[in-house]
């Protein structure tokens, strides 16, 4: 297996490693039911109330209908996180160990030993729980971040990635190598619904305004699927129209009209409107675009270009580049998020064993953090939010 902590080939010959390797690798790129009142105690404008009667069915109303992160404000904690130690949770693909990070001293205060690479750490649904993606160890371990210790370890089969349904009804796993979309119980864990797709390499998600689908990208193939949530059933598929595209990250503009696709082979984002499902266009960001984060007042989504080293800043009014950081002395920004005020966005450093702080008002590195080999999908925790939709941390 190659060694994921060796920098892959640069420019167009990356096409032909990234196919050599989807034959030997997966993708390489909890709560129950929801009420209609969020953790934070606020009640819903009429507005949202109205989207809420079109709603997937016990989904939390939304609290703004134009801005779905509008929970997400900084320093907006729900009760139920609001005495966790803030920490930044690292997942070693090849040490098989997750690294835990104080922010304020920069220094690795804990290393936990989980199972056989794992890929990202997801917070539940109920925001009380961080479950490991150990993908080839086929299993989930659940770290307590009230403490940051290790909890259960549940057998899951092939948990490359994990969301959450909006309603908090399904734990959905992203099985890559089984080429599944595996719905199951948020608490136990058991299958409800193994979801067969025809792709390669379900990997990312995010999930329209209503609940009601969701989209994931499939890198190996190339691909996008259209997924009804309440059905648990694909209602679209389509290939994006580039050769040797490779769709990491998915994420949701903050008015829900749009959505972006990154594609770490075609160095950009795909703009697609998710109601219609039509073809999306390209624009262009940066060499191995990979990871998509949106700012604490919803008006800028910082990108990760994995192969450059560097972030480029999109803005969502006018849906354009608006300015771009790159890492001192350069790396490779892979997954992450931010913290809790939105001053510090955290990536891991895939290639490099390294883990960044990067300022959010002027883009300066502010540290490089040694961890462990192939440092992935890594969570900043606690964050702003009512309710988590999976992945390193999507909260509404």
């Amino acid at each position: 297996m190659p060694s994921f902590s060796q920098r892959p080939p640069t420019g167009r010959r990356r096409v032909v490693a990234a196919a050599a390797l989807a034959g030997v690798l997966p993708a390489a790129g909890c709560g129950g039911p929801a009420g209609h009142e969020g953790h934070d105690g606020h009640s819903a404008s009429p507005q949202a109330r109205t989207a809420a009667a079109r709603a997937l069915p016990g989904m939390p109303p939304v609290l703004n209908p134009r801005d779905l992160y509008a929970a997400d404000r900084p320093n907006k904690l729900s009760p139920v996180v609001r005495d966790f130690p803030s920490r930044v949770y690292v997942p070693n693909t090849e040490s098989d160990t997750v690294s835990v990070i104080d922010p304020r001293t920069y220094k690795v205060t804990r290393t936990i030993r989980v199972g056989r690479q794992p890929q990202h750490v997801v917070p539940s649904w109920d925001l009380k729980t961080l479950w490991v993606n150990n993908d080839l160890g086929n299993s989930l371990t659940a770290l307590d971040p009230a403490t940051g210790k290790k909890g259960r370890t549940v057998d899951t089969h092939d948990p490359y990635n994990l969301y959450f349904t909006p309603n908090g009804r399904y734990a959905v796993v992203m099985a890559s190598k089984d080429r599944q979309v595996v719905f199951r119980d948020p608490r136990t864990l058991k299958v409800r619904k193994a979801l067969s797709v025809d792709c390669a390499g379900v990997n990312h998600a995010d999930f329209s305004p209503d609940g009601r689908y969701f989209i994931v990208s499939c890198e190996f193939s190339g691909e996008l699927l259209k997924v009804d949530t309440a059905r648990m059933a694909v209602i679209g598929k389509q290939r994006l129209p580039r050769k040797g595209a490779m769709p990491q990250d998915v994420k949701i503009s903050p008015d829900g009209r749009t959505w972006y696709v990154a594609d770490m082979m075609s160095d950009g984002v795909w703009v697609l409107n998710g109601d219609r499902f039509t073809e999306p266009r390209l624009l262009h960001t940066g060499e191995g675009t990979h990871g998509l984060y949106v700012s604490r007042d919803s008006r800028t989504m910082y990108i990760s270009n994995r192969e450059e080293g560097s972030i480029s800043l999109l803005d969502f009014d006018s849906g354009r580049l608006v300015g771009k950081w790159h890492l001192r002395g350069g790396g490779s920004p892979d997954m992450g998020g931010l913290s809790a005020d939105g001053k510090v966005l955290w990536l891991s450093g895939r290639y490099d064993s390294e883990v960044y702080a990067i300022d959010t008002r002027n883009g300066r590195t502010l540290a490089k953090i040694p961890v462990g080999r192939g440092p992935h999908g890594l969570a900043v925790y606690p964050q702003p939010g009512r309710y988590s939709l999976g992945h390193t941390g999507i909260f509404r």
